[in-house]
């Protein structure tokens, strides 16, 4: 496996591109607008395997239908006449139940468990950036809204991860920014976080000083395999100017873009953009640790001497411009409920389109055109799962053994 070329220049490509190097191999790494452009840059940057769950739960079953109806929910769904948005839902929707919920859970531990350690090795390989432990903080206003995040989190320890959860007398103790109204708060620790877009650009700067070439202005047309059992005979990429660039393999990690090349090369499961929101804000006193308010679905984290805050899942379209309603829901959400954050005054404003499989699992591994990989489809845990599925990945495509961590993602299935 002498050239590979990847396309996405996100945590997932990258990391794909830097264990590739790791084997000997030489890299190309496309991306159409820069590094970490899609869902990459704007999100809370949670490395929390003990959160990296099926999306899909049953209380999708009471909680969709009201938010349907609350402008200021978390989950959005534009009512508009779309068939290949209402069929996702629907097959999204059928694994609200428990039994799917287990049975995708169980799929995600042992890539879960790899998570963290992933990061390390990136970071002791020469990767200039951090990670950072928490605690994070997780409040609520009221003891009975933290029935089902405790459930969460019994489901996660159940399926054999360590997820130490404890009850916190005084909420403002690693939180002062939350107001009064939060009266319950527990911390959940062994769990990371990092600034997303510094560590991303980090990542690539590496995976370049290494040798490899990195083109930000590349849009790529279509994917074309090599011939099975053919000496010499290389997958190849075609760019939207007519350029042909061949290679040994080809790693299709475009997020929620991927359908677009991937579906001529055999890949039929559904990849739908969840669009995440998030800006950053002043506060009164330093943040210094994650906060995650689970009833609203909002995320924040420590950001550049700001305070990140995050949320929504909005199925739309990847590429459909900002929808500044979604802002104002996070914001109207979130004012009761913080003090001493500056919500006026708001900075880097983004949306970001996570890629969403119905049945919550990624999709990694051999396309049926020779030669052509795809690695994708991490829904909101692109970032904390991005690392390890670029070492196992590359591992199958130098060696062709597919390690039994990816081996539910089959693009295939």
């Amino acid at each position: 496996m002498a050239h590979s070329i990847v396309i996405g220049a996100g945590m997932v490509g990258l990391a794909t591109a830097w264990h590739l190097q790791e084997h000997g191999v030489e890299v190309t790494v496309l991306d159409r607008t820069g590094v970490a452009a899609g869902s990459s840059w704007g999100n809370a940057g949670w490395l929390t395997p003990g959160k990296a769950i099926p999306l899909a739960d049953p209380s999708l079953w009471t909680y969709g239908p009201k938010a349907l109806l609350d402008p200021d929910a978390a989950l959005h769904v534009p009512l508009r006449v779309d068939a290949a948005l209402w069929g996702f839902l629907g097959r999204f929707a059928a694994h609200g139940t428990h039994r799917a919920w287990d049975r995708t859970m169980a799929a995600l531990t042992p890539i879960d468990k790899l998570a963290l350690s992933a990061f390390d090795e990136l970071t002791d390989g020469g990767v200039d950036s951090w990670t950072r432990e928490g605690p994070f903080v997780i409040g609520f206003t009221e003891e009975r809204h933290a029935k089902g995040f405790l459930g969460e989190i019994a489901g996660v320890v159940r399926h054999g991860q360590d997820a130490p959860l404890e009850r916190l007398e005084n909420p403002r103790e690693l939180a002062p920014m939350l107001s009064d109204a939060v009266k319950v708060a527990y911390r959940l620790d062994k769990q990371r976080f990092l600034e997303p877009a510094p560590f991303v650009q980090a990542l690539a700067d590496a995976v370049v000083a290494r040798g490899a070439v990195l083109r930000t202005d590349a849009e790529v047309a279509r994917v074309d395999g090599g011939v099975a059992g053919s000496a010499g005979s290389a997958a190849s990429v075609v760019l939207a100017s007519g350029e042909r660039l061949s290679a040994d393999s080809v790693v299709v990690a475009t997020g929620a873009w991927m359908p677009k090349l991937a579906r001529s090369l055999g890949v039929r499961v559904p990849v739908q953009a969840g669009r995440g929101y998030s800006f950053t804000v002043d506060t009164d006193q330093p943040a210094t640790h994650p906060v995650y308010l689970p009833a609203q679905r909002i995320a924040c984290t420590p950001y550049q001497g700001r305070f990140r805050i995050a949320g929504t899942m909005e199925f739309r379209g990847p590429d459909e411009p900002l929808q500044a309603r979604r802002i104002q829901a996070i914001i109207n959400q979130t004012r009761t409920l913080m003090q001493g954050v500056d919500l006026d005054n708001r900075h880097d404003e983004w949306v970001g389109s996570r890629p969403v499989t119905p049945d919550g699992l990624p999709i990694v591994g051999a396309t049926r055109a020779p030669g052509v990989y795809v690695a994708g489809g991490h829904g909101m845990w692109g970032i904390v799962l991005g690392p390890a599925t670029g070492k196992l990945l590359a591992e199958q495509i130098v060696t062709g053994k597919i390690h039994p961590a990816i081996e539910p993602f089959n693009p295939l299935r």
